[in-house]
């Protein structure tokens, strides 16, 4: 029995021994793949896969803070279809759960707003639950606008504009770790 592809003439036994080929790679890579991402983060039982992300995931949140704000950071997220851990995390990282947080860039609060981002949302980034309201409104809009959650935290940091600049995570040290440390990546 013959087979023809592309004008080439294939022996059923020559098709046989390619496929066997192709399963031995494939158990090598198997394992290789195996061996070479156990100890990644996105991979581990404990990390969750984000809501309409892909293949995106972020590590549970394990930070030390249990105070008050963690109820409304965690009703936030939910109101705006954040992943939990991801907002959580992002707060962690902005303002270490510091409701008078100042960046040197002007931003304010748990969730570090800008001045003008807050005016623009139409909440007071000096309230607490308004600033995280904002936070996860304006990471939320990011998502929409980028469709990825590595995109919309990386927008969140650098601002949008430079996301779309370089399409993608911009080259800027500060934002590339920032993303790295959210989303344990």
């Amino acid at each position: 029995m013959l087979a023809q592809a592309e004008g080439l003439r294939l022996s059923a036994s020559s098709s046989k021994s390619r496929t066997m080929l192709f399963r031995n790679q494939t158990k090598i890579l198997d394992t290789r793949g195996a061996q070479q991402y156990q100890h990644s983060t996105r991979l581990q039982p404990g990390a969750k896969k984000l809501a309409s992300a892909g293949t995106e995931t972020v590590p549970n949140y394990r930070g030390k803070y249990r105070g008050q704000y963690l109820s409304i950071a965690k009703a936030a997220a939910a109101r705006h279809s954040i992943p939990e851990n991801l907002f959580l995390r992002l707060v962690q990282q902005e303002s270490g759960w510091n409701p008078r947080a100042r960046s040197h860039a002007g931003a304010h609060g748990l969730a570090q707003l800008m001045p003008g981002t807050a005016a623009k949302l139409g909440v007071d980034p000096n309230d607490p639950a308004q600033n995280l309201e904002g936070g996860a409104r304006y990471l939320r809009m990011m998502y929409d606008r980028f469709g990825s959650w590595r995109l919309a935290l990386a927008a969140y940091n650098a601002g949008p504009e430079a996301v779309a600049k370089h399409n993608g995570v911009p080259p800027y040290r500060e934002t590339k770790n920032y993303v790295r440390v959210i989303l344990g990546s």
